[in-house]
């Protein structure tokens, strides 16, 4: 069996069936980051979103600019990943530079941390220098991958009845 290359790309229509078998199987659960819960139906029109709001023409108010990758292999979704460019006083208190998540499928196989690894080196290229990252408290999975890729606990804070840590790991 060939290992495979796991790399970050941006979103691309050459992925249409394997992003909407991603959706399929991610069925009711609250999505991250949140380019996922975007309408694809009209799947060039979702494309266009996601790059508006990546070379800052169409960012939402109250969004700051941020960057879309999948993480694929083999020509499979594998993750996805949004890393914000910068920090509002919003974002910064709960939300962090970082949004991602790994497909249902991929779960359970150390994938979260390579897909936070390879969103890493993306944040320093955007000339992140400490980046903030955010998870429920309840969620040991995702405080785990975070620990493991250098996040050192700052704090937490009840966000409306929901405990969220907050890391920092330094880029420079």
């Amino acid at each position: 069996m060939k290992d495979l290359v796991y790399q970050l790309i941006l979103p691309t229509a050459k992925l249409k069936a394997s992003y909407d078998a991603y959706i399929t199987e991610l069925g009711s659960e609250e999505r991250y980051p949140f380019p996922l819960d975007f309408d694809h139906r009209d799947f060039e029109a979702m494309l266009a979103r996601i790059e508006g709001i990546r070379d800052g023409t169409k960012v939402p108010d109250g969004f700051v600019q941020s960057s879309t990758f999948w993480m694929v292999a083999d020509h499979e979704i594998i993750g996805c990943t949004n890393i914000r460019h910068r920090l509002n006083a919003q974002i910064e208190h709960c939300g962090g530079h970082i949004g991602l998540s790994i497909r249902p499928s991929f779960r359970r196989q150390g994938l979260g941390i390579k897909l936070l690894q390879l969103s890493l080196e993306q944040a320093r290229e955007l000339g992140i220098q400490t980046a903030h990252i955010h998870c429920h408290t309840h969620n040991v999975a995702s405080r785990a991958m975070i620990e493991a890729c250098g996040g050192v606990f700052h704090s937490e804070i009840n966000d409306n009845g929901s405990l969220v840590s907050r890391y920092l790991i330094e880029l420079t």
